[in-house]
C-alpha cells in the first residue's frame, strides 16, 4: 500500500531556516546501528514483495513479508494509524475518537488513527514495538514507521509534541533492537530529528513538492527518496541523482508483472 503525503511548502522553508550543522552530526544512536548506504539503488516493496532488480542494496517491505536475502532491508510499520483489516487487532480505546464518540478516520486510506496522548502513548507502543521485535528477529537493518504525520489529521485531537514523543518509544526500542529507524515525511518535524531519535529519512514525492533538500538539511545524504509521477523523479534525479538514493513507484506500489506496475530510477 503507498502511503505518500503532501507537505506544505511553507512548513518546509521554515524547516530549512532552522537547519543548524549539528543535526548532521552522528548521534549516539547512529553510531550504534548501521545505516542503509547513501546513494545506493534501491526498490520500494510495501505492496508486495519480489525479486529485486539487478543492482539494488536496499529494498523496504512490509513487517509481515521477510528480508531479501542479501541486501539491507527496511521493514515497513504502519504506526500512527490502523492497518485495513486489523481494527479488531487493537483495543477499542485505542482508537482515536472525536467529541462524539466517532473514529478519526484518514479518508484516503480509510485507516482509524490511533490515540497516542498521554499514559494510551505507551500502550500503543507496546504493541508496536513487539512488530518491531518481529521485524528484527526476521533480520531487517531498520524500520520505517508511516504516518507521523497522522496529526495533520487527527481533528486537532493529537500534537506536534504528542506525536514526537511517541515516535520517541520506538525509536528508543528500535536501537535497543540495533535497529535504524527512518522519519518518514513529515518534513516539518526534521528539525527534531535528533531529540527524536531518528537516524535517516524515508522522503515521498519531495522531487514533486520540491523539498528534498530541506530532508537533506536535517538528514545529509541518509534520505531515501520515492516518487510516484515522471515530474517528481525528473526533479529528484535533476537535484540530487548523484548523492541520495531515489526510485519511482506506481501509487499502489505493486508487484511486476501486475497492471500499473512501475518502477524507475535515475
Amino acid at each position: 500500500m503507498s502511503r505518500f503525503r503532501r507537505l506544505t511548502g511553507a512548513a518546509a522553508a521554515a524547516a530549512v531556516a532552522a537547519a543548524t550543522a549539528l543535526t548532521l552530526m552522528p548521534t549516539a544512536a547512529e553510531a550504534a546501528v548501521t545505516l542503509p548506504p547513501t546513494h545506493a539503488k534501491f526498490d520500494y516493496q510495501i505492496g508486495g514483495a519480489y525479486t529485486p532488480p539487478a543492482g539494488v542494496q536496499v529494498v523496504t517491505r512490509d513487517r509481515t513479508a521477510s528480508p531479501a536475502a542479501g541486501l539491507y532491508n527496511i521493514c515497513y510499520v504502519n504506526a500512527f494509524q490502523v492497518q485495513p483489516g486489523e481494527q479488531s487487532q487493537w483495543d477499542s480505546d485505542l482508537l482515536l475518537r472525536d467529541s462524539a464518540g466517532r473514529l478519526v478516520i484518514d479518508e484516503d486510506w480509510g485507516e482509524p488513527l490511533l490515540d497516542i496522548r498521554g499514559a494510551k502513548a505507551a500502550r500503543v507502543a507496546a504493541k508496536v514495538n513487539g512488530w518491531i521485535d518481529g521485524c528484527a528477529t526476521k533480520g531487517y537493518k531498520a524500520i520505517e514507521p508511516d504516518n507521523y504525520d497522522s496529526y495533520e489529521r487527527s481533528k486537532n485531537l493529537i500534537t506536534t509534541a504528542q506525536a514526537r514523543t511517541y515516535l520517541k518509544l520506538l525509536a528508543d526500542h528500535a536501537h535497543v533492537k540495533n535497529l535504524a529507524i527512518a522519519q518518514k515525511n513529515t518534513v516539518d518535524l526534521a528539525q527534531y530529528r535528533t531529540s527524536v531519535g531518528l537516524d535517516f529519512a524515508v522522503a515521498e514525492e519531495c522531487g514533486q513538492y520540491s523539498e528534498c533538500g530541506s530532508y537533506v538539511d536535517y538528514f545529509g545524504n541518509n534520505v531515501i527518496v520515492i516518487e510516484y509521477t515522471n515530474t517528481g523523479r525528473t526533479r529528484a534525479c535533476s537535484g540530487f541523482g548523484s548523492t541520495l538514493s531515489i526510485v519511482q513507484r506506481d501509487v499502489d506500489v505493486s508487484t511486476p508483472g501486475t497492471s500499473g506496475y512501475v518502477r524507475k530510477t535515475c
